[in-house]
């Protein structure tokens, strides 16, 4: 794997899950929990993208006349409704707010660095759409890369799993 390459870059690589029969586990196990950090990294930037979109959404609902309350006064049911407590079965989940990488800028990092949300009062309609639109299509994005992360985890898992049933096979054989 190339060193300069962005993880996700070598974990969405096809040569990432070549070859893993000829693999030693410890590097398996190595590859394994790379792709889990990658997938923590993205469900943590999808939770930060939904909180900015539920933030927005409340907005534009309160300039319909749909709510009453100011996005302060509901900014505690806000960011409540958008906390889930599931969990994706074998993956095993890291630090709550992961440590992110300090790489190139990428395109997420100009979307959630936005400061809409301290000039949303300010904004029009047709500029909170806008804002709407690219925090959509930036999360469909994020997404997307976080399903094909967890099929490269997925695979890594399998292969992992097959190793430690076939050992348990042998061993029982031997018995």
């Amino acid at each position: 794997m190339e060193q300069h390459r962005r993880r996700i870059d070598n974990i969405l690589s096809p040569e990432f899950t070549e070859d893993l029969i000829d693999l030693p586990l410890d590097e398996l196990r190595h590859r394994r929990e790379l792709a889990n950090d990658v997938e923590t990294e993205l469900s943590y930037y999808r939770r930060l993208l939904h909180g900015r979109m539920d933030l927005l959404n409340f907005e534009l609902s309160r300039r319909r006349g749909d709510e009453t309350r100011s996005l302060i006064e509901a900014l505690p049911e806000i960011l409540a409704a958008g906390e889930t407590t599931g969990g994706n079965l074998g993956r095993v989940r890291g630090e709550f707010y992961p440590e992110l990488p300090d790489e190139r800028r990428r395109p997420i990092d100009d979307v959630l660095e936005d400061d809409f949300l301290t000039r949303i009062a300010d904004l029009s309609d047709e500029d909170l759409a806008e804002i709407q639109t690219t925090l959509a299509d930036t999360e469909a994005e994020v997404s997307k890369s976080r399903r094909r992360v967890q099929d490269v985890f997925d695979v890594l898992h399998a292969q992992i799993t097959g190793r430690y049933r076939q050992d348990l096979e042998d061993e029982l054989a031997q018995s």
